[in-house]
């Protein structure tokens, strides 16, 4: 059997297939395997989350009921029983990510490289696949290369990711191949992306490179509701929006922008999201009690960032100079109410090239979530990101490709034998 793809997907259902007996032949474009395993979760490879299935599956708004019977069959536990078995220990971070203990992609993509090797699978490099193509009459694929050349199989599993992060090799091969055998393509687009504004508190530079941990993000349609909520840390930058928060709320305001005439969404930001309105204004209240004669630039500075304090301080035209002891308390609340809905506009996004994850791709509709096979062409198998399946940053897109491409690796290799 044939898999197509070298990234995260297709080097798992080469193994999963060797493992359960199949001869296999991996194909990869470049000119080595694994480059976006390489850069995955900052040149780490967050390989996994630790939690739950639920947990993973309420973590991939696209499509993540699909995969139901692929984890029941693959899990996260069994990928961290996989790399514990090939000498790489996982360590848990925050919100359930799991990384290798060396902190290097490069150790997981070693030993994944290691188990090919033990398990005889061959690989090609450099190898620009142009068609897919099926005999009926000899119940068999032939994958003809650019080059010229062709390799014959009776199964084929196409795990050559959408068309995110090209560089890597993700350039949408894998709906011209689906295409031909009638697969329908929902129209690929950005997830997990930085996000545009174009408003004058990004455009001037008021705020770029300031960092905040934990904040709570919320995206409103054009009537106002909110369309998702999303914790996590946030970068102003000097085009927008980025950090984990942000792209994961990207996929929603893209969503929104597919549906809707494209207009700036509102995006607020609170800053300080462990605390209430109520004790930061207690807290504000509290220092300047303590501290009468200072200035209220100098008191609200304590309770947030410098940059964020001046900002709203600016942008609200509060009186900075003036002492605590005179200052009126309403100014105290209208600072803190900034805070906790910081407001900016979104209007695009950096794109697909620039975004992490593709969304789109060969509709799961298609596929058989049992068994990852083509309801349209028997020996087919999908697997990874050129499905219409995507996931949040934190683990979750790679137990997708790590799953559904052992899962499809298995079944591919059945297939075989009952040819």
């Amino acid at each position: 059997m044939i898999v197509i793809g070298g990234g995260p997907a297709g080097l798992m259902a080469a193994i999963g297939a060797a493992r359960n007996g199949a001869q296999v032949t991996l194909l990869e474009k470049g000119n080595r395997l694994g480059r976006k395993l390489l850069i995955s979760g900052g040149g780490r490879c967050n390989v996994t989350n630790a939690r739950g299935t639920d947990h993973i599956i309420e973590n991939i708004p696209g499509n993540g009921r699909f995969l139901h019977s692929v984890f029941n069959q693959w899990s996260n536990e069994d990928i961290i029983a996989f790399f514990t078995e090939l000498g790489v220990p996982l360590k848990e971070e925050d919100r359930g990510r799991m990384f290798p203990v060396t902190n290097k992609a490069s150790t997981v993509l070693d030993a994944l490289l290691q188990e090919l090797a033990k398990q005889k699978v061959n690989i090609v490099l450099e190898a620009i696949v142009q068609r897919v193509l099926y005999s009926e009459a000899d119940r068999q694929f032939t994958v003809q290369m650019k080059s010229g050349g062709a390799f014959i199989a009776h199964a084929v599993v196409i795990a050559v990711g959408g068309c995110s992060v090209p560089e890597t090799g993700s350039t949408g091969d894998g709906y011209t191949f689906a295409q031909h055998f009638s697969h329908t393509i929902v129209d690929p687009y950005p997830t997990s992306v930085a996000l545009v504004s174009h408003d004058p508190v990004i455009q001037g530079k008021d705020l770029q490179g300031l960092a905040i941990r934990e904040a709570v993000l919320r995206l409103h349609d054009p009537r106002g509701k909110i369309i998702a909520t999303e914790e996590g840390d946030v970068l102003f930058t000097h085009f927008g929006i980025s950090g984990p928060a942000a792209l994961r709320v990207s996929q929603y305001a893209v969503k929104s922008w597919m549906k809707h005439r494209k207009q700036p969404l509102l995006l607020t930001i609170d800053s300080d999201s462990h605390r209430s309105a109520q004790s930061l204004i207690d807290q504000i209240v509290a220092i300047g009690h303590a501290a009468p004669k200072k200035s209220l630039r100098t008191i609200l500075k304590d309770v947030t960032a410098t940059s964020l304090a001046n900002y709203v301080i600016d942008r609200l035209q509060l009186p900075a100079d003036q002492v605590m002891a005179e200052v009126n308390k309403q100014h105290l609340v209208d600072f803190v109410a900034y805070l906790k809905a910081f407001p900016v506009h979104v209007s695009d996004t950096l794109g697909l090239t620039r975004a992490t994850v593709t969304g789109g791709g060969v509709t799961v509709k298609e596929i058989d979530p049992r068994t990852m096979e083509s309801r349209l062409q028997s020996g087919l198998f999908f697997a990874g990101e050129v499905m219409d399946v995507h996931a949040h940053t934190g683990g979750y897109n790679i137990t997708v490709a790590f799953s559904t491409g052992y899962v499809a690796g298995l079944h591919a290799a059945s297939q075989v034998y009952m040819k």
